[in-house]
């Protein structure tokens, strides 16, 4: 549990001072540096620097993978640690950052006893005082129990304190999210292409995405995350979608794609300039993920007030085919929405949600509308 050796000692930095991070892991994110023996009282951490590099308060477990709680056996799903947080428990950790840009945070959360387990995700300085998210853990998405979220932030400040805090109280204090793997990445704001009024189209600028995980990163709607993970989109649903690499699913084009796993309650959009009366042709790809997600799916879009449906027959396989839409604008700017007209769930018997894959969205102002008619 808690390793004490000369090279750890002359390299571990307490969470007081603030260490850069660039893309991956937050120093000690993955929890492998654990408290001594003397900071513990079974699982539950007693000393608010036991854990190196972070900060924590409140009912805080360290919990090893295959531990077992009752029936339940805990796994965690990289390395051999990591945290619960039980009622009103909190961890921090402080971080150099470039003042001005955005970032976004990825962690792995798994539900433990509660059905209605949540998490509140914030940081400090912050010049918008309710500029914080609550992310709810009633769905897994996952088929292991263990999903991936993504949390964007602007740095208002040259060092933040990131802060991960578990605002329920169960009769049970123990009860509460596990947290492992958190890792901070720069955004970058991507710019149209000459051929593309839609910023990051490909969806290839996103939130990290951990190496070693094959379920994808969560993009949570709007109303939890008004700084989206996702540079140029919003998600202006009720759920998340989620976004996934070409390493552990079949992707269209490039390396990163996104998949719609909530039906109607999991839609994505952008808002473009548009003139007036002027015709203009989306294209895009829809497919499986090649995660046993099978059946008959339709992808819904909308450009305004014009929309259209894109059927997909999938055999959970990877494949996919292209789209086009053709629209006349009506305003000077269009919002361009997409969203699955169906709840899917995965053929392996997991109960899991999934969706249609959307790709390579390309939206162009024609000259001659009667060549895409």
């Amino acid at each position: 549990m808690y390793r004490a050796t000369v090279l750890l000692v002359s390299l571990c930095i307490t969470w007081q001072v603030a260490l850069s991070v660039t893309d991956g892991l937050l120093p000690n994110g993955d929890f492998e540096y654990g408290p001594k023996p003397s900071e513990m009282k079974g699982t539950v951490v007693i000393a608010k620097n036991a854990i190196p590099n972070w900060e924590i308060s409140g009912f805080i477990e360290y919990i090893k993978s295959g531990h077992k709680q009752g029936d339940m056996l805990l796994v965690v799903p990289d390395g051999a640690y990591a945290v619960r947080l039980g009622n009103e428990a909190s961890i921090k950790q402080k971080v150099k950052v470039t003042q001005g840009e955005f970032y976004s945070l990825t962690f792995n959360v798994a539900r433990t006893c509660a059905q209605e387990e949540k998490l509140n995700l914030s940081v400090s300085p912050n010049s918008e005082p309710r500029d914080w998210g609550i992310l709810p853990m009633q769905t897994m998405y996952s088929s292991n129990g263990w999903d991936a979220y993504a949390w964007a932030f602007h740095a208002d400040g040259p060092e933040v304190e990131i802060s991960i805090h578990n605002p329920g109280v169960e009769e049970d204090a123990a009860c509460g999210p596990l947290v492992d793997s958190v890792a901070l990445k720069l955004l970058s704001n991507p710019k149209r292409a000459r051929d593309n009024l839609l910023k990051n189209g490909n969806f290839e600028e996103g939130p990290y995405m951990f190496p070693n995980t094959d379920w994808g990163v969560l993009i949570p709607p709007h109303i939890e995350d008004d700084q989206c993970p996702l540079p140029g989109w919003i998600v202006d649903s009720l759920k998340a979608v989620k976004y996934i690499d070409r390493e552990h699913f079949t992707v269209p084009e490039g390396k990163r794609a996104v998949e719609l796993i909530a039906g109607k309650e999991s839609a994505i959009s952008q808002t473009v300039k548009t003139i007036i009366n002027k015709i203009y042709v989306l294209t895009f790809y829809v497919g499986d993920t090649s995660n046993s997600c099978v059946g008959s799916m339709v992808v819904e879009v909308y450009a305004g007030k014009d929309r259209t449906q894109v059927p997909y027959e999938s055999n959970g396989k990877g494949g996919f085919k292209r789209a086009k839409f053709v629209f006349k604008a009506v305003s000077n700017h269009t919002r361009i929405t997409f969203l699955s007209s169906f709840y899917t769930m995965k053929s392996d018997n997991s109960g899991s949600l999934c969706g249609p894959v959307l790709d390579d969205v390309k939206l162009v102002r024609v000259r001659n509308p009667r060549r895409h008619l």
